[in-house]
């Protein structure tokens, strides 16, 4: 067990488990508070939000100190990102949904859930082209531009270019989102993340 506790360690695993348990708890506060409002859409701020922010934990996860001795290592390294980051958004998927457990209605459990995989999948990609310590902005970016420019309605294609707003019932947004999280997940994977400086 020491090489793969070597590796947890290195990528600083169990600070981004705590970290998203701080997000989750977060989360599961903020969700109280809105109890009161009798619009459901009003949900949809936690829905958002909840998954991008486990997302950017998950990515910042995804940095190597030592690109370089990675890429001289004898056997290869895709299987241990797999599992990391397959590890981590399970982890999210399963505790982010506590949020709007009480609240089995359009924006419940599901949409977070599919959130968590859709935002991880951008903020994966993201990690291959920009760094881990970037990462979270393409999906940052995205998330809330959908939140600002979507007001709802049945526009055509909605389910597909605004997921992250959708009622988790769309299938659509179901399709989209696990799209974005096989291809980014597949392609960090692969690649890894980009080498950067080391973290001062």
């Amino acid at each position: 067990m020491r090489g793969p506790l070597l590796y947890v360690r290195s990528r600083a695993v169990p600070v981004a488990l705590a970290a998203l348990a701080a997000t989750t708890a977060c989360a599961v506060w903020a969700a109280g508070r809105l109890d009161d409002w009798p619009d459901l859409y009003h949900r949809v701020v936690i829905v958002a939000t909840a998954p991008l922010l486990a997302s950017a934990v998950i990515g910042a996860s995804l940095y190597s100190a030592s690109a370089e001795l990675d890429g001289t290592a004898v056997r290869p390294w895709w299987p241990r990102r797999l599992a990391q980051l397959a590890a981590l958004t399970a982890v999210a998927a399963a505790l982010l949904p506590l949020a709007v457990l009480g609240h089995p209605g359009p924006f419940g459990p599901g949409a977070v859930v599919r959130n968590t995989l859709g935002c991880t999948g951008v903020t994966a990609a993201a990690a291959v082209l920009l760094g881990a310590r970037l990462s979270w902005l393409p999906a940052s970016a995205y998330v809330f531009a959908v939140y600002l420019g979507f007001h709802g309605g049945r526009r055509p294609g909605a389910t597909v270019w605004a997921w992250p707003m959708q009622p988790g019932a769309e299938r659509g947004a179901w399709l989209t989102a696990l799209a974005v999280f096989a291809l980014g997940t597949a392609w960090y994977a692969v690649r890894g993340a980009r080498p950067e400086g080391p973290r001062t």
